[in-house]
């Protein structure tokens, strides 16, 4: 009996499994789980199942790399891939070379993945979206030199508004490469502050052919540049990632164009306008301050200044006469009012009351004799009459009650 290691069946297994041909190429349709992408390496670990069974599967960096998607758990895929085992853990696995979505196309898949995650990011929201110049000096253009969009560009920008100068910067627009090609030419445009607008672009064609336009690359370089783009890209049902974050999205170059830049024809019928309205609105003024002149020259004052002098000395004496006269009545007015008061304070005088037979007494000290508790029998007193004074001395004092 021959005894083996664990690691020589393994390795017998997998020899077997390797030298069969029909086991070298297999395509498998199954659906993904338990996926695993190992960012450190790039290698991609899955499950592949159906109702029935289930396999792990690997797939390498340098087959990952070439997926236009991300693959994810649920999604139903086809896959070629060898079949062999992994000898340190002895497990039956497949190893993936190439995988394409069972039913909708890869490139379409891509494309939702990557709508679903800019559009979370905010790229796609028209807040962060800018106006376009109204009259651009500089119209950037980035397209293939060798396509009809570029012919289509110039002739419009040439025909509407010959002013804007084109500054060309051809790109590759398809193929491998086309990507860098579009993002160095936007960050160069930036960089140079060579334009007011870009216009990034191509023809129609296949989703194949537009994918430039859709990848991450692009769409960020789109959304990071500083100069307002309008995207271009020609086809008119279907939208670009492109066209979603740029700032203006049209349909064909020829119609990015016309949107870049406003028609000639347009402003000169404006500027006419205007200037039939300016030499209406002059007229008009000029005939207003020649009708305000000759109204001015018309008045006496210009014509006949003497006669403004001698208006306003009728006017000074008038109000002369007016003051004199109010100064007279005031005066009349203070007088009378001056012959009452005196009349009033004469009436009241101490002299008037004696003059009707009363006398004033006053005290050896000079104070007025008011009370006879102010003097005993033996003082001095001295009474004022209206014609002169008499000195007395007291010899009895007679108090008054109430009763009498």
């Amino acid at each position: 009996m021959k005894v083996i290691s664990v690691g020589q069946l393994n390795r017998y297994v997998k020899n077997l499994l390797e030298s069969d041909r029909n086991l070298a190429a297999v395509y498998i349709g199954g659906e993904i789980s338990n996926f695993t992408n190992h960012y450190k390496t790039g290698h991609l670990y899955m499950t592949l199942k159906d109702d029935t069974a289930a396999v792990k599967a690997v797939m390498f960096k340098g087959y990952a790399s070439k997926l236009a998607f991300t693959p994810e758990d649920g999604m139903r895929v086809i896959v070629r891939a060898r079949v062999s085992l992994y000898e340190a853990g002895g497990a039956f696995q497949i190893y993936i070379e190439e995988m394409q979505p069972d039913g909708v196309g890869a490139l379409q898949i891509a494309y939702e993945q990557l709508k679903k995650k800019l559009a979370a990011e905010g790229l796609f929201d028209e807040s962060r979206k800018r106006p376009l110049p109204p009259y651009p000096t500089r119209v950037g253009v980035i397209t293939s030199p060798t396509g009809a969009a570029v012919r289509d560009v110039l002739n419009v920008l040439g025909r509407r508004y010959p002013l804007a100068q084109v500054v060309f910067c051809p790109v590759l627009v398809q193929g491998d490469g086309a990507a860098p090609s579009i993002v160095n030419a936007i960050r160069r445009f930036n960089a140079a502050k060579a334009a007011d607008m870009l216009i990034v672009g191509r023809g129609g064609g296949s989703i194949e052919d537009l994918w430039a336009f859709n990848e991450e690359m692009v769409a960020r370089a789109v959304a990071d540049s500083a100069i307002p783009v309008i995207s271009a890209v020609g086809h008119e049902t279907d939208f670009t990632i492109c066209d979603f974050v740029a700032d203006l999205r049209a349909p064909t170059p020829s119609a990015a164009a016309e949107l870049a830049v406003p028609d000639r024809a347009r402003l000169w019928s404006q500027v006419q306008m205007l200037h039939s309205r300016l030499n209406t609105g002059c007229r008009g003024v000029l005939t207003a301050a020649e009708a305000r002149l000759k109204l001015l020259k018309d008045k006496r004052c210009l014509s006949a200044p003497q006669y403004y002098t001698e208006e306003q000395a009728m006017r000074l004496d008038y109000l002369t006469r007016r003051f004199a006269s109010a100064a007279q009545r005031q005066l009349s007015t203070a007088d009378r009012r001056l012959a009452a008061a005196a009349s009033k304070l004469d009436a009241l005088s101490p002299l008037k009351v004696l003059g009707r037979g009363y006398a004033i007494g006053y005290t050896a000290d000079g104070g007025v004799l008011d009370s006879v508790s102010r003097v005993k029998a033996g003082d001095n007193l001295c009474l004022k009459l209206t014609d002169g004074t008499v000195d007395c001395t007291v010899t009895n004092i007679r108090e008054e009650t109430e009763n009498g």
